[in-house]
């Protein structure tokens, strides 16, 4: 009887150790839900990865010229895209910069290896003042990306059908938006490999991403941790650390853990009464 015992005292262990990768999963994967549920407020603005998602073929918008082209005719080689608004008080330009920067450091060269695309997800934006921001913005950098880096306008339809199709969810606060700040790295497919976050960026990140896109290979991303810990801060234009998401996450991850060992317990006294 005690060899039977000892075989349903591991059974028992078994389950229970079942039990708690599942629930360690839900406490990982699902309390985001949980916690906005507790903020009071859903949650709307981020990125959902889409990898090995292929660029839609009808997706239009307008170049510099004004003149309509599909996107995914643009992308003939591995590219950087970015998306902004023109009129952004906070962190486009920053977002902007530092592709520039990063560029500029890389070791590859923009043109033959790669190239950039900026979309605008503000349908007011238009053509001219696409003319304009990149004039301005490419003055304040030492190397001319001006043939390399296109910048597009378009209207809602379009760029919601890009936004949806690669996961980018921003809204509308009024004349500005709150919006994530990443890139993607496409391939020449128009397949989404790779998503860097943050507004400035590593050169062997960027330079590796640009490298596997051109074989096709994706890869997801370590740095949604930081995602998920920080925000930006539109009014004060910095990234918060997100404390209500943290320590709801702590308290439902210690939950699982007391619930685990109360039940390790139950059935260690029900073996040790089995063995008498």
């Amino acid at each position: 009887m005690r060899f039977v015992a000892v075989d349903n005292l591991t059974i028992m262990k078994n389950k229970v150790f079942g039990l708690g990768i599942f629930l360690l999963v839900f406490t990982v994967f699902l309390s985001p839900a949980v916690i906005a549920q507790v903020d009071g407020v859903a949650e709307e603005v981020g990125i959902v990865e889409h990898l090995d998602t292929i660029i839609p073929a009808k997706i239009t918008f307008n170049n510099e010229q004004g003149n309509p082209v599909q996107l995914k005719s643009l992308i003939t080689k591995p590219t950087i895209l970015t998306l902004v608004y023109y009129d952004c008080p906070g962190i486009c330009p920053q977002l902007l910069s530092g592709v520039s920067d990063v560029i500029e450091k890389i070791g590859l060269e923009l043109g033959k290896d790669y190239q950039v695309i900026t979309v605008s997800f503000n349908y007011d934006d238009t053509p001219a003042a696409s003319v304009e921001k990149k004039k301005n913005f490419l003055r304040a950098h030492s190397k001319p990306h001006a043939e390399h880096w296109v910048y597009l306008t378009g209207d809602s339809a379009n760029i919601r059908m890009l936004t949806h199709a690669i996961g980018y969810n921003f809204t509308r606060t009024g004349n500005d938006f709150m919006h994530p700040s990443c890139i993607l790295v496409l391939s020449p497919e128009g397949k989404v490999t790779r998503y860097l976050y943050g507004t400035s960026f590593l050169p062997f990140d960027v330079k590796m991403a640009l490298i596997e896109a051109q074989k096709g290979q994706s890869r997801p991303t370590i740095n949604r941790v930081l995602e998920y810990c920080f925000s930006y801060d539109p009014q004060g234009r910095k990234y918060t650390l997100q404390v209500t998401k943290i320590t709801a996450t702590i308290i439902i991850f210690f939950a699982v853990a007391l619930f685990i060992i109360l039940i390790v317990r139950s059935s260690g006294k029900k073996s040790k009464k089995q063995n008498i």
